[in-house]
């Protein structure tokens, strides 16, 4: 099975070795038929803490890195 890819954006870089990135997406609502916006957020393992809040980043599942990041930064 292939590995998800998303692309959000850094909201913090605070932790050591973690960015927390937002993805967004958009659907139609089935019922209302009006564009709908939803987020979600991600830790991701950022190895050498290259990027920065605002920055846009591509994830990629990976096995558990810790409790809480199941993701990885794979390029900007």
């Amino acid at each position: 099975m292939p590995k998800r890819i998303l692309q959000g954006t850094v909201t913090s870089d605070k932790n050591d070795q973690t960015v927390t990135v937002i993805v967004e997406r958009r659907f139609k609502h089935p019922l209302l038929h009006k564009t709908v916006r939803k987020s979600k957020k991600y830790r991701a393992h950022d190895p050498q803490n290259t990027f920065k809040v605002g920055d846009t980043v591509r994830i990629q599942e990976c096995p558990p890195v810790s409790k809480t990041k199941r993701w990885e930064v794979v390029t900007a």
